[in-house]
């Protein structure tokens, strides 16, 4: 069992380890859905809540794999799971809010393939983390991707307005800031232990 502290395991997977700006995990959504801070915070609420919920799933599965010595079944398991918890997101979204299942487009779905999800389970089970500590990862991991969402949309609302070249504008002002973005991450490294 890993004796870290939960508020040392919030600020590593939120800040230090940033699974955006740090491990470059879930750049699909990042780029897709970072053109509007309302739009990338939906999506930020809608990753974390995944990533809550396959942690929990994936706590509870890797345990009962160790227990029946199976563990090569754990990244089959951990993909059906995500899978299913994207799903229910999805069908959520699109009763309760028509207007956000089309803002999101092809990006909600997928949150099934998206890495960072994975990650976050396979990370937690090899660094031996308790239930509560899974969880605390895990929302320390959704609040930083919803970060780097929300900070990269507010940018590109902000550049929008600037009078820009056309060259630099679209992709390859995006990928730049998204850069500056992940740079600027770096200076949290300090905080890690």
């Amino acid at each position: 069992m890993n004796e870290e502290s939960l508020g040392s395991i919030f600020l590593n997977a939120c800040l230090v380890n940033n699974f955006v700006l740090a491990y470059f995990l879930g750049i699909c959504p990042f780029l897709g859905v970072s053109g509007k801070v309302a739009t990338a915070a939906r999506m930020g609420g809608a990753v974390m809540f995944v990533m809550l919920v396959s942690s929990t799933c994936a706590y509870g599965i890797n345990a009962f794999l160790i227990a029946i010595d199976a563990p090569y079944l754990k990244l089959i398991s951990f993909i059906a799971v995500i899978a299913s918890t994207v799903q229910l997101v999805e069908m959520f979204i699109k009763k309760t809010s028509p207007g956000l299942f089309r803002a999101l487009g092809i990006f909600l779905p997928l949150i099934t393939t998206n890495c960072a999800i994975l990650g976050l389970a396979l990370f937690q089970t090899n660094k031996g983390y308790s239930f509560v500590q899974s969880l605390v990862y895990a929302l320390g991991a959704g609040a930083g991707f919803s970060l780097a969402l929300i900070l990269l949309a507010g940018v590109r609302e902000r550049l929008d307005l600037a009078s820009l070249p056309d060259v630099v504008r679209g992709t390859a002002l995006t990928l730049t800031v998204a850069g500056l973005l992940s740079v600027a991450f770096m200076g949290f490294a300090g905080l890690g232990g």
